[in-house]
């Protein structure tokens, strides 16, 4: 049965509704980053350009780099935007558009996160480079779909008992990344760790301006947690949602993070946009070799 116009909206031209992209505009191997202005940072690096389009906040380009075709594309902030990203993707190769109908042969997309994040680890210094192996979401996005199958839930519980969670909050779902891209891209230049995605950059990262917070010492508490020697390293907004997408749909994902604060010491980079252009140009190499 065909998928109805109003879950699978369309644009006139065809293209997906909020990503503004058709099947051919996209390549098998997917860089996302949080910031638009960041796309034109990443294909400052690629040979050649065949496509580029904009949306909002989905900044969206296609070409080559030492002959890999590679999309770069924005999500924005969080995971919300995430859930909308990773659906179109995904229905771009996955699913007949004209006939609105899933294809018979699924395919599997391969999407690399290239983001900045914060430590909250002593010993993860200010201008590291660190790859999620886990990841827990403090979101919810992960109950609104069928994932108890691609879900950790004993750390989960784990995390609950040695936070004392407050049962108003969503329930904390951990995910880990896909093994073959990490073993690709890791080497001595990066930290592996424990990513937590968070639902906004203030009060729910612990920071204070003018607002107290439900439990300061919510971050003390995380970079406290062990199971099993699993510790959380690192604090952003989006890993969380695109490694439980990604499980979901069928795809491998990996994150890439800048670490251009560090929490625990208190102290923030004095170069970030090169520490996160270091990492653009590690990433890239890495998936091209």
């Amino acid at each position: 049965m065909p998928i109805k116009e109003s879950e699978l909206i369309l644009n006139p031209d065809g293209s997906v509704y909020h990503l503004n992209l058709k099947p051919e505009h996209i390549a098998n191997t997917i860089i996302t980053v949080g910031d638009p202005d960041r796309v034109d940072q990443v294909t400052s690096y690629f040979e050649t350009i065949e496509f580029s389009t904009q949306k909002r906040e989905f900044h969206t380009q296609t070409g080559t780099y030492k002959s890999k075709r590679l999309t770069v594309i924005s999500t924005g902030i969080g995971t919300d935007n995430i859930d909308i990203v990773f659906n179109e993707l995904d229905a771009l190769v996955n699913i007949d558009l004209k006939a609105r109908e899933l294809k018979s042969d699924l395919s599997e997309l391969t999407i690399v996160r290239i983001g900045t994040s914060g430590s909250i680890q002593k010993e993860i210094p200010v201008d590291s480079f660190l790859i999620s192996d886990y990841a827990v979401g403090f979101d919810s996005l992960m109950h609104f779909y069928d994932s108890d199958s691609i879900l950790h839930q004993d750390i989960s519980e784990a995390l609950i008992a040695q936070t004392n969670w407050n049962s108003k909050k969503s329930a904390p779902y951990i995910v880990r990344c896909d093994s073959d891209l990490m073993t690709k891209l890791s080497s001595e230049n990066t930290h592996i760790g424990f990513t937590a995605t968070n639902v906004g950059f203030y009060g729910p990262q612990g920071r204070v301006l003018r607002l107290a917070v439900e439990d300061s010492k919510l971050n003390d508490k995380l970079a406290s947690f062990n199971f099993e020697g699993k510790a959380i390293t690192n604090l952003e907004m989006e890993t969380a949602g695109i490694y439980g997408m990604s499980k979901l749909l069928g795809h491998k994902a990996l994150s890439m993070n800048a670490i251009i604060a560090n929490r625990a010491t208190g102290q923030f980079s004095t170069d970030p946009a090169k520490v996160v252009d270091n990492l653009i140009k590690y990433t890239l190499d890495k998936l091209v070799e």
